[in-house]
Order: C-alpha cells, then sequence, then structure tokens
C-alpha cells in the first residue's frame, strides 16, 4: 500500500489573531495535498484535462482537535476513504510530533471530489487509472 503525506510548515500570512493557523487554510492545505497525492500516485492532471475529465469538490468536512502555530512543522496524511461511480472521499489527518516523539492529530476532515466532462461539467464515471491509483490508498 502506497502511502503519502504532505509536509507544511506555516506562514506568518496564514495565522489569525488567536495565534494559530486561520481555519480556511487547512482547506488549501488539503487540496495542495489533493494534488500532491496525485502526483505520487502519477496521474497528471494536464492528462486528465485533455481527456476531457476534471473533479469537483462537493462537500467538505473539518474537525479541529488541537492548535497549529506559526512555523510549527506538520504534515498532512491523505487516504482514500471512498471510490463511487462518479465520486471519491479523500480523507487529510493534519499531524504533528509532540515532544514526546509521538504524532498527534491536529485537524482532521474529507473532501468528496465529482468527476466531471470538461465540455459541460455534468458527472463522468470515475476512470479506471484514477480507481486504481487511488485503491493504493485506500484506508490508510
Amino acid at each position: 500500500m502506497t502511502q503519502y503525506s504532505f509536509g507544511i510548515v506555516p506562514r506568518y500570512a496564514e495565522i489569525d489573531q488567536q495565534g494559530v493557523v486561520f481555519n480556511g487554510h487547512y482547506l488549501t492545505w488539503f487540496d495542495e495535498a489533493c494534488t500532491g497525492l496525485f502526483d505520487h500516485l502519477r496521474v497528471s492532471y494536464a492528462d486528465l484535462i485533455a481527456d476531457g475529465i476534471d473533479m469537483q469538490v462537493v462537500h467538505t468536512e473539518i474537525d479541529f482537535r488541537a492548535p497549529v502555530r506559526w512555523r510549527e512543522s506538520v504534515r498532512v496524511a491523505v487516504r482514500c476513504e471512498r471510490i463511487g461511480t462518479t465520486s471519491f472521499t479523500l480523507g487529510f489527518t493534519v499531524l504533528s510530533t509532540d515532544a514526546s516523539g509521538e504524532e498527534r492529530p491536529r485537524v482532521c476532515g474529507s473532501n468528496v471530489y465529482v468527476v466531471v466532462s470538461t465540455d459541460d461539467w455534468t458527472k463522468r464515471p470515475v476512470p479506471e487509472d484514477i480507481r486504481t491509483a487511488l485503491s493504493s490508498v485506500a484506508g490508510q
């Protein structure tokens, strides 16, 4: 099984008045982790577009557990939670290492993506190459 995670060190501009990462930035991190996952799985976004296929986020959830602060190194672990006929769900966990060396979840979330045609933006089946690639990171 392939595993993928995306490392992040929060920039000053991502920090809010409470001194922690502003919640909206987690969605950006999830998007960057999704793009990195597809690169890692060798699924080319440019090839998908050339084939007339794109993906749209239609639902997202974020569960806050503990704050992430400025310059605190974290990683976003990605796993495929579900593959349907025209959609798939990716789960994300923002992890940090505590003083004892154990990784702890800070934020968990998920995005539901629907595969669409670039011609008319209607749903399309998840292409077999994407299905196969996502199966390699299912349930991690």
